[in-house]
């Protein structure tokens, strides 16, 4: 199964390396930040399936950035869970209505983290969003991270896949080179449009028998579309 990745926002070191470890020991994709600034810049380029978030940070607070995220609409949807030292329950509640999805105080156990960072992941998932998909014999599966056609592994870059799946799941509508590059690349990344182009030619080259599902909207983009 394709690894979740969590990113972890506490200004303790030893904390977040704590929890770093306990994450990879179940198996996640970590990615640290020390900060709000440096968390949200990382929440855009890498797009983690959940955020686990200190509350008191110097600077722009946990609850500030939990904020933040929940009003932008790319990472409205992104789980979160407020780690804290703070114990009260109005605190608590404060967490919850800023948009958090769970909420943990300090001291916890690393398998309580584990648990609890679970249950939300099952919460969050939308239906369907881990199921296989196929059209005209070419297979995207999103638990393994494995592309096939007609039961033959196509082999490609990340950059490559992720593309593809945005395709898959969006298809019959023409997309610009700067919707495609903020869809993803993230909104972030500061790559030329022209990026866009060089990696449509390597997934088509890559797709080599379905090449024709990716088209060129001439004027606009580019289009996944099985109806020729």
């Amino acid at each position: 199964m394709t690894a979740k990745t969590v990113l972890i926002v506490d200004d303790e070191a030893p904390i977040r390396e704590m929890i770093a470890v306990a994450l990879e020991m179940a198996d996640y994709r970590v990615l640290e930040a020390d900060n709000a600034q440096d968390a949200h810049a990382m929440v855009v380029d890498h797009q983690p399936d959940l955020l686990l978030l200190d509350w008191m940070m110097p600077g722009t607070s946990g609850i500030e950035l939990a904020r933040r995220l929940k009003r932008e609409e790319t990472t409205a949807e992104m789980p979160i869970i407020m780690l804290t030292a703070k114990g009260e329950e109005d605190n608590k509640i404060q967490g919850l209505e800023a948009g958090a999805d769970d909420y943990i105080t300090k001291p916890f156990s690393p398998r309580e983290l584990v648990a609890r960072l679970k249950a939300v992941l099952r919460r969050t998932t939308p239906r369907g969003v881990e199921d296989p998909i196929e059209i005209e014999g070419l297979l995207l599966d999103p638990v393994s991270h494995r592309v096939s056609a007609y039961g033959k592994a196509v082999d490609m870059g990340p950059t490559e896949y992720r593309l593809l799946q945005f395709f898959m799941t969006h298809q019959e509508r023409a997309y610009t080179r700067s919707q495609l590059l903020d869809q993803v690349w993230g909104g972030n990344v500061y790559v030329e449009e022209r990026t866009v182009d060089v990696h449509i030619r390597r997934l088509r080259k890559a797709l080599i028998d379905h090449h024709h599902l990716i088209q060129t909207v001439r004027g606009t983009g580019y289009r996944f579309s099985a109806r020729g």
